[in-house]
């Protein structure tokens, strides 16, 4: 299904998007990745969910990422035996190992790891960050706070502790049983939550097994300082500012996702900004102005793609919410301003045979008149180099394996399309000119530009460019090889 925006969008499936027509919909508004979150539903829920996006996938021929999101080391304070309570500003309050129910004084934190970890001096914030606790004294057990900022705490609420590098595993058992159910469903991308050290994403690779590509979530301080060494065990990012902007003053976030986008940009690795992008939407058919600049925002830094959370897995306005993505990103798009940032914070890094080839490919079609760059891979590698570059033309991505187009769903600027196994580059030129014309993007008498790897079938071997007509008499007639 063309799109006519390079961006991606990628939408929450939930409550509001559980079956056939609502998915549906949301793709044709424009969803090309869907989100199952594991934090929420049943396994039984998440398979109908991956059935129904198949299904779809099938009925319009149409590659779609399906992205699994795993819950992480979620940490929580225990119960309190009057449901909550109220923590002035100045009082003091307690977390420990103690299983009775809490009180204004004191709640249980069941996860000794925080407490042989922390220092006084630490901060702990309660509820998103609504509540924020300053260690006094701790132990093997406990930790006596002063409550900096007070508010009402209840059961079971998020704890984040933005000052210490937790010694956590990176999976807990439920990510791990969720991680084996997810890969043997088949799913096309992992997303790890809490992410702290690049250790996390080797263990989750290991497991993975090779059945999906890991998608690191940045929410936590410690991602950010290890950010690169995270970035190059990852085959993709995710900007999760919800987490982030609560252990972290929230006037930081912008630059951090600033940074982060353009480094992934720069090493060929998909990113997404997520988190309260159009969150009016929950409960309003319209945005408002600040959520449209923000949505914007992302995709004048060159963002691969942008995603809604509640909006399209509980709101009232799922299929209107992925709808305003897709007339901003489309609006953004065709600013000329657009490119002008774009070219601007383009930064080459060209070491090998593939990266001349898709920056040649870039320069050729915006200095002469080519209509598409089709873009023939095994792996994924070629199309996302070619997107890095961020060409003013599509990007069509060939590839034979199923896979491979469904996880090239979320870059940049990519179209994947099925093809054939090839043994020749003439007729993978035949094809590339076939799946132009047949996708909408050229007429037979257009020009297309054509790379590929030479033995076919040979992940990382990009060694060939050819300027190609879309006529397949003419390509014939001028390669009769």
């Amino acid at each position: 299904m063309r799109r006519h925006r390079n961006v991606k969008i990628v939408a929450t499936l939930g409550p509001a998007s559980s079956d056939y027509d609502t998915i549906r919909a949301l793709h044709e508004a424009g969803a090309d990745v869907f989100r199952l979150n594991m934090s929420h539903g049943i396994h039984d829920e998440i398979r109908e969910k991956h059935r129904i996006i198949r299904q779809i996938e099938k009925d319009l021929d149409s590659p779609i990422a399906i992205l699994a999101d795993l819950q992480g080391p979620k940490l929580r304070v225990g119960v309190f035996a009057n449901g909550e309570e109220e923590l002035e500003p100045g009082a003091s309050f307690r977390l420990d190992l103690d299983k009775t129910e809490g009180d204004a004084t004191r709640v249980n934190l069941p996860h000794p790891e925080i407490f042989a970890a922390l220092e006084p001096g630490a901060s702990l914030l309660v509820n998103d960050g609504k509540i924020r606790l300053k260690v006094t004294e701790c132990g093997p057990d406990f930790a006596d706070c002063d409550v900096v900022i007070g508010g009402t705490i209840s059961n079971r609420k998020g704890v984040n502790v933005p000052d210490v590098l937790l010694p956590l595993a990176a999976l807990s058992e439920k990510d791990r049983e969720d991680l084996e159910f997810v890969c043997q469903l088949g799913v096309d991308w992992l997303a790890l939550s809490f992410v702290q050290r690049a250790e996390d994403v080797e263990e989750a690779r290991a497991l993975c097994a090779g059945r999906a590509a890991i998608l690191s979530k940045i929410e936590k301080p410690s991602a950010v300082t290890g950010f690169n060494a995270i970035l190059a065990a990852s085959d993709g990012i995710m900007v999760a500012r919800g987490d982030l902007g609560v252990e972290l003053p929230v006037q930081n976030v912008p630059p951090i996702q600033k940074r982060l986008v353009r480094q992934c940009r720069a090493a060929a690795k998909p990113v997404i900004v997520a988190t309260q992008m159009l969150e009016s939407m929950i409960e309003s058919p319209m945005p408002t102005r600040a959520e449209v600049s923000d949505v914007a925002t992302a995709i004048y830094e060159g963002a691969d793609a942008i995603m809604l959370s509640a909006e399209s897995a509980a709101g009232d306005y799922p299929v209107e919410a992925v709808t305003t993505m897709d007339n901003v990103a489309r609006e953004v798009e065709n600013d000329p301003t657009y490119r002008e940032v774009i070219e601007a914070s383009r930064r080459a890094s060209r070491t090998t045979v593939a990266d001349g080839i898709v920056a040649a490919a870039r320069e050729i079609a915006e200095t002469t008149d080519i209509k598409a760059i089709c873009c023939f891979t095994q792996s994924g590698t070629t199309a996302l180099l070619t997107a890095r570059e961020r060409p003013r033309v599509p990007i069509i991505g060939l590839t034979n394996l199923r896979g491979t187009a469904r996880r090239l769903a979320l870059s940049w600027g990519v179209n994947p399309v099925m093809t054939g196994e090839l043994d020749r580059f003439k007729m993978a030129v035949i094809n590339a000119a076939r799946a132009a014309r047949m996708q909408g993007y050229a007429d037979a008498l257009d020009q297309i530009v054509v790379t590929a790897g030479v033995p076919f079938n040979v992940p990382g071997t990009t060694n060939i460019l050819r300027v190609a007509p879309c006529q397949e008499s003419l390509i014939y007639s001028t390669d009769p090889g």
